[in-house]
């Protein structure tokens, strides 16, 4: 029976640290932000290798925020009206939206890097998520919280949902008062 009893913990300890393994966190503890400020939500930038990940992350952001009370949480207009095509450059589209954003609501902004958006190839397809998430002054460009994480999910799970885990994770220190 003592076997039957050390295999088990043997197993339990190496469960833990498997499912540990799958997220990589890195979080600076934010400073008590204003919830009554104008609050911005400027574009993630995309430099996975997947089409539109930054818009995607940008909606999952954007709702996250509002559970946490951030309701007044404007969103930089996806075009301009001097634009005919869509703007494909991340950092151009990145830097016109912060523009626009020191112009009409220059409070926080929240921004980022979608790093990684993908299901990993293989028999099981894992999703696999990487994301950098800051909070800026709009007005100085000052880097008020900035975090970053890695999380990849079992076979079964969405992306969505994989990512969602992560940013909650992520969001989870930035701390809003009224």
């Amino acid at each position: 029976m003592r076997n039957v009893e050390i295999f088990s913990v043997v197993v339990a300890v190496c469960m833990v640290l498997l499912v540990g393994g799958c997220a990589v966190t890195e979080v600076v503890t934010a400073p008590a932000l204003d919830k009554s400020r104008s609050w911005t939500l400027l574009p993630l930038q995309n430099y996975s290798g997947t089409p539109q990940a930054g818009e995607r992350a940008e909606v999952l952001v954007k709702s996250m925020l509002h559970q946490r009370g951030l309701t007044q949480l404007e969103q930089y207009p996806a075009a301009l009206p001097e634009d005919v095509l869509p703007e494909l450059d991340e950092r151009r589209r990145y830097t016109r939206a912060l523009d626009w954003a020191r112009r009409h609501a220059p409070g926080y902004g929240v921004t980022g890097n979608v790093i990684e958006w993908r299901y990993k190839t293989g028999p099981d397809n894992e999703p696999a998520v990487g994301l950098v998430l800051q909070i800026i002054d709009i007005k100085s460009g000052e880097v008020l919280w900035s975090a970053a994480g890695s999380r990849s999910g079992w076979g079964r799970e969405s992306l969505s949902g994989t990512a969602q885990k992560l940013l909650r994770d992520l969001l989870g220190n930035v701390q809003v008062s009224n």
